[in-house]
């Protein structure tokens, strides 16, 4: 069976050990990276411990084949918008082709360190995601967060969302991904 326990442990910052750990009754973690990569057989009772330790629903490990993989295309913190250094899965995986997603590494503006803020990507008619918040990618894997002010000709107005930003223009970018859906752990 192939499973998403990984990409969820490591959604939440967890190590082996914690997760083993938070098991009811404790295991080792060893035996939870058996469960992870398949080589030990993940009956309905694992996984119903594992999702219990990870606080999420067992539906959430299993990884159906039509499921979409939603992938971490930047992270926010207070300096802005960039790429994370590794490959990253968002919490869940339930998402259309059209979506891509940026975690929130630290607190900034209105979102809190943990966010998912899933986007769904658009080209051209910019004018239809005014006063929403945009992902735009910018040159050597750099990109912005911000909200959309105005739209004049190709040039696209954007204010970041923490304070004492400056606003910041992009001209012409070649694409866009407007702010759909926030995901917060409680």
């Amino acid at each position: 069976m192939i499973n998403s326990i990984r990409a969820v442990r490591r959604a939440k910052g967890l190590t082996l050990e914690e997760v083993a750990l938070r098991c009811d009754p404790p295991t080792t973690a060893q035996t939870i990276g058996r469960l992870e990569t398949g080589t030990r057989t993940l009956s309905l009772g694992w996984m119903n411990r594992i999702a219990k330790a990870l606080a999420v629903d067992a539906a959430e490990l299993v990884r159906l084949p039509q499921d979409t993989q939603l992938r971490i295309t930047a992270l926010l913190g207070a300096d802005g918008a960039y790429a994370p250094t590794r490959p990253e899965q968002a919490l869940t995986a339930r998402a259309t082709e059209d979506m891509i997603a940026v975690r929130v590494a630290s607190s900034v503006g209105d979102y809190r360190a943990g966010d998912e803020i899933w986007c769904r990507r658009m080209e051209g008619d910019w004018s239809s995601a005014l006063n929403r918040d945009l992902l735009v990618p910018r040159p050597a894997g750099r990109y912005v967060f911000a909200r959309l002010l105005n739209v004049d000709g190709e040039k696209l107005h954007l204010l970041p969302p923490g304070t004492g930003q400056r606003q910041q223009v992009v001209g012409n970018p070649p694409w866009a991904a407007v702010a759909v859906r926030l995901i917060r752990n409680l």
